[in-house]
């Protein structure tokens, strides 16, 4: 039988922070925590751009082929019956 193990719990983000608040105000030094949180910052959508065109391309060859084996299919049935 295998080992039971103890589950941990999620802790929601207002719990994260109240922990680190607690953590960086009981102790007298600079916590590991605290820089990076008040340096993190999110980049702009205009940053962001990716390149789709080949993904695109693949797409529209995906969906060529399947169209002609479906209609492939069909001409096939007709013959066959």
């Amino acid at each position: 039988m295998p080992k039971k193990t103890k589950r941990q719990t999620r802790r929601t983000p207002s719990q994260m922070a109240a922990t680190t608040s607690v953590a960086s105000s009981a102790s007298a030094s600079t916590s590991a925590f605290a820089p990076s949180m008040t340096t993190a910052g999110r980049t702009s959508d205009a940053d962001f751009n990716p390149d789709y065109s080949s993904t695109l391309k693949d797409l529209k060859r995906i969906g060529i082929l399947a169209g002609s084996f479906v209609v492939i299919l069909i001409i096939l049935s007709f013959i066959l019956h």
